[in-house]
């Protein structure tokens, strides 16, 4: 079982991610006025969907799920988590700065998932996590999650003529450049988590000794 300290911080990142997910879903439904719609808008951001699974973990563990029984699953689970939290923060800080202006529930859900739970998460598997239990292919498996995102994104998108996020609108920038903000993020993602690997071996080596 989690210590108290990791508890009540996952307690605290899981209340961050539920909020700004409800902020976002009470701004989205005062525009629509249709609760299925709503949801049916908001579970096409990446950024949301990491909201939920944010929560969930985190809410889990806060209640004192045994993630930690077997160690390689919990940093596993963990450290995946925290390195998507990074791709929303990273993603929406390098391409989605002041495209739109952000107010009420807009504002408080691009506050908490955009900028506080990318933060926190990370922290959290710094401080509370056991390290040395990643492996370099890691990041390979947790690049399925955002790659599965991607191309149901896609698919949505080209039958609907909607795209959730500008680097994905085939139809305005073209096939070539989506190509290329994909590769771009892919290789920043995978970076970023080979970057989390080597930290997990470097802490668990400065511990033993």
């Amino acid at each position: 079982m989690p210590s108290l300290q990791a508890r009540f911080a996952a307690a605290l990142i899981a209340l961050c991610a539920a909020l700004g997910v409800m902020a976002g879903f009470w701004a989205v439904h005062g525009r629509t006025g249709s609760v299925p719609g709503a949801i049916w808008i908001m579970l096409a951001y990446f950024t949301n969907l990491t909201g939920l699974v944010v929560t969930g973990l985190f809410a889990w563990l806060a209640l004192g799920g045994a993630l930690f029984a077997d160690r390689r699953r919990g940093s596993w689970l963990v450290a995946g988590t925290a390195l998507a939290t990074l791709l929303v923060g990273l993603v929406q800080r390098l391409l989605l700065q002041g495209l739109r202006i952000q107010q009420g529930g807009d504002l408080v859900a691009d506050i908490l998932l955009h900028q506080v739970v990318p933060v926190l998460v990370p922290l959290f598997w710094l401080a509370f996590v056991p390290k040395g239990y990643l492996l370099r292919r890691d990041p390979l498996l947790w690049a399925c999650y955002p790659l599965v995102y991607l191309a149901c994104a896609l698919m949505r998108g080209v039958r609907e003529g909607h795209y959730p996020y500008p680097f994905l609108d085939i139809g305005t920038i073209g096939g070539v450049a989506v190509l290329a903000y994909t590769a771009a993020i892919t290789a920043a993602f995978l970076t970023v988590g080979w970057g989390i690997v080597a930290l997990d071996g470097g802490l668990a080596r400065r511990r033993a000794a």
